[in-house]
């Protein structure tokens, strides 16, 4: 016997063609860099989208080039996620927090041919323009400057595409869009996604118990559009009509909370850190601002501690934390109560939110150990494997590397865990941030919750330092909230209550910041270089 189902191939043209049809009132808010408010609606972003397209083909764009994006969270760029690859081509977003080298180096490593990017980012890429000759530099006027005679004008080039479009022939397998890891330790590596692999995403993501995205939503998308795709979100918002509120460059909290006034979301998305400041602002000036009741939060790309969900949850907004990578797409996991613990106490629900969750479908995921897999006992700790249709299976112009990926098949992702019998996954650290002391593991994600609940404390890092004795022990390095003070005694005395002794830090560095990666992650190796010297 054999199935009587189509063949359609999995396509993102699909989701821009249904909202070009069914939600052409639907919103696009952009702040401009003066901060006022541009508004599109998906009638008006459907029709530039298909110009973009028609006008890439017209300069010559072939099947499979890459086209580089340098900009900030906008209607132009989410008009580049579905214009080039509807033109055959190839989106490849550009970190514009890297180094200028290392920008230089990953566009060349792409190959990249055309570059889209912000006008107020020029200045940025006439640094690396050396590094890699694109064919083309197409400016968008994000400021509403002229774009200058040697570049090309992205609304000009809008204007004068081609009339009529048909999108490039493809197969579902074929590339996309592609993303590059952030390389904190080493250089960065490409990840291609395929129709095929972002339309499932964006499918599986979308469900109730993860995002839970629905078309009467308002979502602000923190998490910068070169991260990982803004997590997939703005492929979800598309498909189903969404209203999307950009920020532009304005990551400020007190910036945040100005346009959570102006535009209110019923769903916002960013790293922990920016929630961090922004819960600080508000805390701060309450007569001020506020919070919309119901407002969810989307948190990923590092351990959100539990201090945090409660302090949003004070202000009735519930964060989600998920779990994943840019080799992933990059929801793998996200935390939310399964239906059998729907009883559970408060706390027992918040101590639920504050793992990494629940695997999401289409994903396997396993812990492996020393001694092999690991059962789900919440006790046994190894490196979590994933695999599934979303899952990276090799990066671009690089050899498969057993460190990366395990004879069978898996990713190895470099985040070590435990699952509890519930299928709850707690994200104990990296592997290259384990504390190892005498023998016996240190989790630095476990300390660095706890010093976070403590009510002076802003934010804290903790990584493992050489010890004569024992071979490694936790130096914790912290920030202090504005006008509070605290000491290492009575930091140590506060965790003493959920840590042995032997685990807790031997030393405190208070820092007026920690330094951050691209993504707004912590950047332990800068902490580990700085304290090399500690005994």
């Amino acid at each position: 016997m054999r199935s009587t189902m189509m063949k359609d191939p999995l396509s993102l043209n699909h989701l821009l063609e249904r909202a070009g049809r069914l939600f052409p009132e639907s919103e696009i808010v952009s702040r401009l860099p003066d901060k006022s408010l541009r508004r599109h609606s998906y009638a008006q972003y459907y029709a530039r989208t298909r110009q973009l397209a028609a006008a890439l083909q017209g300069l010559g764009l072939k099947k499979g080039d890459r086209v580089a994006t340098l900009c900030w969270n906008h209607h132009a760029h989410l008009e580049c996620y579905f214009g080039i690859p509807a033109a055959g081509g190839v989106m490849h977003t550009l970190n514009l927090r890297l180094s200028p080298d290392e920008i230089g180096w990953i566009a060349a490593d792409a190959g990249d041919r055309f570059l889209i990017v912000d006008d107020i980012l020029l200045p940025l890429y006439r640094q690396f323009a050396g590094k890699h000759a694109f064919e083309r530099v197409i400016v968008f006027p994000f400021s509403g400057a002229p774009v200058a005679g040697e570049f090309t004008d992205y609304e000009k080039l809008l204007e004068d595409a081609p009339p009529g479009f048909d999108y490039a022939p493809h197969d579902e397998n074929d590339p996309v869009a592609m993303c590059y890891t952030s390389g904190t330790t080493g250089r960065s590596k490409g990840v291609a996604y395929s129709h095929r692999s972002t339309v499932l995403h964006t499918l599986v993501a979308s469900l109730p118990e993860f995002w839970g995205l629905a078309g009467r939503d308002v979502v602000l998308p923190v998490t910068p559009m070169f991260h990982a795709n803004c997590w997939g979100i703005p492929y979800g918002a598309v498909m189903l009509g969404t209203k999307l509120v950009f920020p532009g460059p304005h990551l400020h909290p007190d910036d945040l909370l100005d346009l959570i006034k102006l535009e209110p979301p019923t769903m916002a998305l960013g790293v922990p850190t920016i929630w961090l400041t922004l819960i600080q602002a508000l805390e701060a000036h309450p007569e001020k601002w506020s919070l919309p009741k119901g407002m969810r939060s989307l948190v990923g790309g590092a351990a959100v501690p539990e201090s945090l969900i409660r302090a949003f949850a004070r202000h009735g907004v519930r964060i989600a934390q998920g779990w994943g990578m840019t080799e992933t797409s990059p929801l793998a996991t996200l935390s939310y109560i399964k239906p059998e613990l729907s009883d559970v106490s408060e706390d027992e629900q918040f101590r639920l939110a504050a793992t990494a969750g629940v695997t999401a479908p289409l994903v396997e995921l396993r812990l492996v150990g020393d001694n092999g897999v690991c059962p789900w006992d919440g006790k046994s700790v190894g490196e979590v494997q994933v695999r599934g249709p979303f899952i990276t299976g090799s990066y671009h112009n690089v050899e498969n590397d057993p460190a990366k990926f395990s004879e069978d098949g898996w990713l190895r992702t470099g985040d070590v865990a435990k699952m509890d019998a519930h299928g709850y996954l707690h994200i104990t650290d990296r592997t290259k941030d384990l504390i190892k002391s005498g023998g016996e593991w240190i989790s630095s994600v476990d300390l660095e919750n706890a010093i976070m609940a403590h009510p002076a404390i802003a934010e804290a890092a903790v990584i493992a330092v050489p010890h004569e004795k024992w071979g490694e022990r936790p130096l914790a390095c912290v920030v202090i909230k504005p006008g509070q003070s605290v000491t290492p005694e009575s930091l140590n005395e506060a965790l003493a209550k959920k840590f042995a002794k032997w685990q807790l830090p031997d030393r405190y560095e208070f820092l007026d910041a920690i330094p951050r990666t691209s993504t707004g992650k912590f950047w332990k190796m800068k902490l580990r270089e700085r304290f090399s010297g500690a005994r």
